[in-house]
């Protein structure tokens, strides 16, 4: 289980053949699967690693501040 709120932007690339999660507090903090939830899994084991890396190294970890945009309401037909 994880203990972080960052957000997590998952997306299919078709350069990389692959879903790529993208944490965009976290930069550069991302990871990549066959699925959407291993993504998301990697995703998870990055975000632990980077925030290691920053504790160990003094660097400034940042508030989990990213929302993303809500989706466009459809208009009344």
């Amino acid at each position: 289980m994880t203990h972080h709120r960052y957000h997590i932007n998952v997306f299919w690339s078709d350069a990389d053949g692959c879903w790529i999660a993208d944490v965009p507090d976290l930069h550069p903090c991302s990871a990549h699967g066959d699925t959407p939830e291993e993504a998301v899994r990697e995703a998870e084991v990055a975000i632990g690693l980077w925030l290691d890396w920053a504790g160990e190294h003094g660097a400034e970890i940042p508030e989990a501040e990213y929302r993303p945009n809500p989706a466009p309401e459809k208009a009344a037909a």
